[in-house]
């Protein structure tokens, strides 16, 4: 079979032909048609995670066929029976074990789902770890509800646009954050009520203008995440699911205890958040943005493309 293989850290992924995953009881070997990129994937080859192996094939998100039927993965492994915590065995689907970005994937039999009829095979390989880890931030961590004030960081990123999504979904009013102009204007066509710039963010100005926030989710962290505690409301809930601007280095417990604030950290889900995900999906007939759509043979170009902050949604990789 045909995968994208990441040979050592630093390098560019190459394309290598590999024999299929031997048959394994309990296991099944899908047919991958898409795949998609996550940030994971962009820190493995930079030697940013840990547990990196030469030859692993990458990728967590992916869609493809299963004995002649339309199928979405389930990236998950070793949960565990805790739903507030993952187990010390949890990993996901792309390191250690091999991923997606191959014509077939070998996986547990319980981890393979129907495809929502409304998507295609695109946008369905753009939802699983995404959505899953927005679900849990919003719905699991954060209790959101409808007619809720929400405001979403770094909206253009996958998980940021589903939080988005599914929060319209349930009839929040939405306000985003972006560093470029044109993804808070391209979120405000798509539903959001406003939005602001944190590179030159008047964030008192900001919070008296929109009431301020019931839910915030975040995946910045950084010396900025205490003007998200100062627009919080009293009551209010904040989740991070990432730290891309570092260390939380000040914080005023004042203004949190007062306020009476719930502060999350949040990664991934559990299997059973990840059912509830695909059935919100079809429910609310939610289909993923993607950003653009590259051939297995131009992934490098895909990873660079992340890798600088250009995208608006997911980036797919076309597999079969």
């Amino acid at each position: 079979m045909k995968a994208l293989v990441l040979e050592d850290v630093g390098q560019a992924l190459r394309i290598k032909e590999m024999d299929s995953p031997a048959e394994k009881e309990g296991y099944v070997n899908v047919r991958i048609k898409a795949g998609a990129l996550n940030h994971r994937d962009v820190w493995i080859t930079k030697g940013m995670y840990p547990g990196i192996r030469p030859n692993v094939i990458l990728g967590s998100d992916g869609a493809g066929i299963l004995d002649g039927r339309e199928v979405i993965i389930n990236p998950n492994h070793d949960w565990g029976d805790n739903p507030r915590v993952q187990s010390k065995d949890y990993h996901i689907l792309g390191l250690p074990t091999n991923g997606t970005f191959a014509e077939e994937v070998q996986v547990r039999s319980d981890k393979v789902f129907p495809k929502p009829r409304h998507l295609s095979i695109e946008h369905a390989a753009a939802l699983p770890l995404g959505g899953m880890t927005a679900y849990r931030a919003l719905f699991t961590k954060c209790g959101l509800r409808k007619g809720e004030r929400v405001l979403i960081s770094g909206v253009g990123g996958g998980v940021a646009l589903f939080a988005f999504q599914f929060a319209v979904a349930v009839g929040a009013e939405v306000w985003v954050t972006s560093g470029t102009e044109w993804k808070i204007e391209k979120a405000i066509k798509m539903g959001a009520a406003g939005g602001i710039n944190y590179k030159n963010a008047d964030w008192k100005s900001f919070g008296k203008e929109t009431g301020g926030f019931d839910v915030i989710i975040d995946s910045a962290g950084g010396d900025g995440f205490m003007n998200l505690v100062k627009i919080a409301n009293p009551g209010g809930r904040i989740c991070f699911y990432g730290g891309t601007r570092g260390n939380i280095t000040s914080l005023n417990p004042q203004i949190i205890f007062w306020k009476q604030l719930s502060i999350f950290g949040s990664t991934m889900g559990s299997d059973e958040e990840f059912r509830d995900m695909i059935d919100f999906v079809d429910e609310h007939q939610i289909s993923p943005i993607i950003d653009s759509v590259y051939n297995l043979e131009d992934a490098n170009d895909a990873f660079k493309r992340m890798e600088k902050g250009l995208q608006f949604g997911k980036i797919v990789l076309n597999v079969g």
